[in-house]
């Protein structure tokens, strides 16, 4: 994978004789694959001279794709010159979140509206087509990418990038969820947690560092990180390399040498971690160790065609605060419905009978109510019902499990819509990623000791899979082993030419937690399952039945399933078949341990 910086600059273009080492250029990265893949993240104004890069390169025409982490001015203000739009035999897919109301290429078309721009979007003569994205995990050609929403004045995304056996992340436009850790010191706790595991082992991370410490009093709220802050998750989360970027316009060249100096000098280990400054016209090619694969290309994370879940939406506030004051109006301004109480006797009979999609809770006042939802409603990953926030003054001391998130003063209004944009969108998808098993380390080394990972296809194995398929009259059956980061087909029929997918959309990731079959009549009606990819994309998958594989040293390593277009019930000889079928795919598995 190639990596090259055609804008680095934050907020606003800058170019001058004191920015001519890092450029002046707004923000606009350029990956290119090694099978020819062409992706262009933002589109600042430092795309301009990639679009005449390009044009020049493919004179016949071409395919790209452009990846917007948001619809801020900085980050697509190069769009209306990005000269292969305007190319006949050219074809683009353009992704952004997706946000309320107005859809991707409404918002682009209003920069180029008369009175700001004499062309408008509709005289774009390449091929081009519009993709609202959420969080979850997609596949562009050969390219997997994971993306997760974060801490902007803007609905913003991160872009986990995985190709050629390396990993890039690009996180940038992103704030501290606690304001404490822009330091870049102290624990990292609920979001920016994880926020450090996004970013875990990357080959390359690209992070906004607009701020110092000494100048993030002045700038809380307004969604960017420090350079401390950025250096701080990239060493918690195993980083290799570390590129700060959306450089403030008025930092100097100098100015960004003296950081970076002083960031690796306090470094115990100057090989922990090499730190960059993005510069225009630097390219790096990462390599990686070649042990991340691809998902399954059926995995998007389009959020098109599900505008019904877009609209509306119902929100209780409990309390009453200058902070909640905020979020009530912010609420307002997305038409959303407004419930307000005072107390937690009155918040449980609400969520009731309201069933409300977000709670949020005064919690300066109220922690105590805050602590009482957190327990009634389950916590952290078991956590039932709506999503729980409180909106405080100040971070308490040891309450960042209490919450999925905080809202911590001062926020604007602007700011508050934003966040509850994304916890709305979150919340709306019915899509939840497995937990770890307590015995994950244990259950990898035990998978591992097989040494059966992308070794070929056996008929011992396949004889299983057919007569699974047979025997229950399903289109779709696996020897499925999870591993770390996704779940490998030692045998398949009904996926051709796949071997693979990731292991968030993986339903035998679920399944290895259990000791018998693990049974999905209707994914549709399934809140783990309703928007998983498999689902509403690719095999469609509406049924899944998948009997866990259990080694006689006690580790799960993975199932025997079967999969259907279509709902439906195991009856008891289905039922005792896959049982059984297990059984023996489970005796091949125990002659590899010897």
């Amino acid at each position: 994978m190639k990596v090259r910086f055609w804008g680095t600059r934050g907020s606003l273009a800058k170019p001058g004789p004191t920015t001519l080492r890092y450029g002046g250029n707004t923000s606009c990265v350029e990956v290119r694959t090694a099978s020819g893949t062409v992706l262009v993240i933002d589109c600042g104004t430092g795309s301009h001279e990639l679009g005449v890069r390009l044009l020049k390169e493919f004179p016949d025409g071409m395919r790209g794709h452009l990846l917007i982490s948001h619809t801020h001015w900085d980050h697509i203000q190069g769009i209306p010159f990005f000269q292969p739009l305007f190319a006949a035999n050219h074809h683009w897919d353009l992704y952004a979140p997706q946000g309320f109301g107005s859809s991707l290429r409404d918002t682009l078309a209003g920069q180029m509206e008369y009175t700001y721009f004499p062309v408008t979007i509709d005289a774009l003569a390449a091929d081009v087509h519009y993709h609202d994205l959420v969080e979850g995990t997609m596949q562009i050609e050969d390219i997997s990418i994971r993306t997760r929403y974060l801490n902007h004045p803007a609905l913003t995304l991160a872009f986990r990038i995985e190709v050629d056996g390396a990993v890039l992340v690009y996180a940038c436009d992103h704030e501290p969820h606690d304001r404490d850790t822009a330091a870049g010191t102290g624990q990292l706790d609920g979001e920016d947690r994880l926020h450090a595991e996004f970013l875990s082992g990357a080959d390359l991370v690209i992070h906004d560092a607009q701020y110092t410490l000494e100048e993030y009093p002045r700038k809380m709220g307004w969604g960017h990180s420090t350079v401390e802050y950025a250096l701080h998750v990239c060493r918690s989360a195993g980083v290799k390399k570390l590129a700060l970027t959306h450089h403030d316009p008025m930092r100097h060249d100098d100015e960004i040498d003296a950081i970076l100096a002083r960031l690796r000098g306090g470094l115990n280990d100057p090989g922990e971690i090499d730190i960059i400054g993005a510069s225009e016209g630097l390219e790096i090619d990462l390599h990686g160790d070649g042990a991340r694969r691809a998902v399954d290309a059926t995995a998007s994370v389009s959020a098109q065609g599900s505008a019904e879940r877009e609209a509306g939406g119902k929100v209780l506030l409990v309390g009453s605060s200058a902070e909640l004051h905020v979020v009530a109006e912010a609420a307002r301004d997305d038409e959303l419905q407004v419930v307000q109480v005072e107390d937690a006797d009155a918040a449980i009979a609400r969520i009731e009978l309201l069933r409300p999609d977000l709670v949020v809770v005064a919690a300066d006042r109220h922690l105590d109510v805050l602590r009482s939802l957190a327990d009634s409603m389950g916590k952290g990953a078991d956590r039932q019902g709506p999503t729980l926030v409180g909106a405080v003054s100040s971070m308490p001391s040891g309450g960042t499990a209490i919450t999925a998130d905080w809202l911590v003063a001062p926020f604007s209004r602007e700011y508050a819509r934003t966040r509850l944009r994304a916890w709305l969108l979150r919340g709306q998808c019915r899509w939840q990623n497995a937990r770890m098993p307590e015995n994950e380390s244990a259950r990898l080394a035990a998978l591992h000791a097989l040494q059966i990972l992308d070794t070929p296809q056996e008929e011992r194995f396949d004889r299983f899979t057919r007569l699974a398929a047979a025997a229950l009259d399903v289109p779709i059956s696996l020897v499925s082993l999870v591993d770390r980061d996704r779940q490998w087909f030692k045998s398949c029929i009904g996926l051709e030419g796949i071997s693979e997918t990731a292991r968030d959309v993986s339903f035998c990731a679920h399944a290895i937690h259990q000791r018998e079959l693990f049974v999905v009549p209707d994914t549709l009606l399934d809140e783990r399952f309703a928007d998983n990819p498999a689902v509403i994309a690719g095999p469609r998958v509406r049924f899944y039945a998948g009997r866990p594989l259990w080694l006689s040293n006690g580790a799960c390593v993975g199932t025997l399933c079967v999969a259907d277009h279509r709902p439906r019930r195991l009856d008891d000889e289905e039922w005792r078949v896959l049982d059984d079928l297990g059984r023996m795919v489970e005796l091949e598995l125990d002659q590899r341990l010897g």
